[in-house]
Parts: structure tokens; C-alpha cells; sequence
């Protein structure tokens, strides 16, 4: 949901008029037009004034991430050197080919 559907939202439930809503704020019926629309990006806020003046009140909330890679590192990584973190990957590229290349042999694919 964006903020402006959640401002439109709570206009709609409150049963104000973007006029009403926009005299509530001490602002124009078109700025109220221009905060319900999607492509609106407004400060929270201006939201949570939004929401109140409707009746509402805006809740955020932070759960935890569950991601399926390691962030960390990769963010670790990041704070290497670009010269080096070139080395690291040249040497694993290095060892993973030659285990692959052991593997191919113990398998007679390769002599």
C-alpha cells in the first residue's frame, strides 16, 4: 500500500471530503489530491498528520529479515581492497578448477 492509499484510506473512513481533510490541515484540497496520489512520496510526517486529522493514528512496525544469504559477508568483503578481493577471487577461481579438474580425472574424463 502506498501513502497515498493509506491517507485516501483513512480520508474515506473518517467520511471527509479532500476539502474537509485539506481544512483540517490548513492546506489546499489540491495538496491533499497530490498526497493521495500513488506516485506521492511524502515524509512520514506528513502522513501521521494525514492520519490523524482523519481519526487514525499511523503505526510502524521492524520485524526481523530472514535473508537468504550471509549480509555479512558480503559486507565484510566490501571493506577489502578491490585489488584484493581480485586476488581472492583469482585464487578461489584457481582452486575450484583444480578441484574440478581432480574430479574429472578420478572419473577418466580427462588424462
Amino acid at each position: 500500500m502506498t501513502p497515498g492509499q493509506l491517507v485516501r484510506d483513512a480520508r474515506r473512513s473518517a467520511g471527509l471530503s479532500q476539502q474537509a481533510l485539506a481544512s483540517r490541515l490548513g492546506t489546499t484540497q489540491s495538496a491533499i489530491a497530490g498526497l493521495e496520489s500513488d506516485r506521492s512520496s511524502p515524509r512520514v510526517s506528513t502522513v501521521e498528520r494525514a492520519l490523524r486529522a482523519c481519526g487514525q493514528e499511523l503505526s510502524l512496525t521492524a520485524r526481523e529479515r530472514n535473508p537468504n544469504i550471509d549480509e555479512t559477508l558480503i559486507y565484510e568483503n566490501l571493506r577489502v581492497a578491490p585489488g584484493e578481493r581480485l586476488r581472492a577471487f583469482e585464487a578461489s577461481y584457481a582452486s575450484v578448477r583444480e578441484f574440478a579438474m581432480a574430479a574429472a580425472r578420478s572419473r577418466g574424463a580427462v588424462a
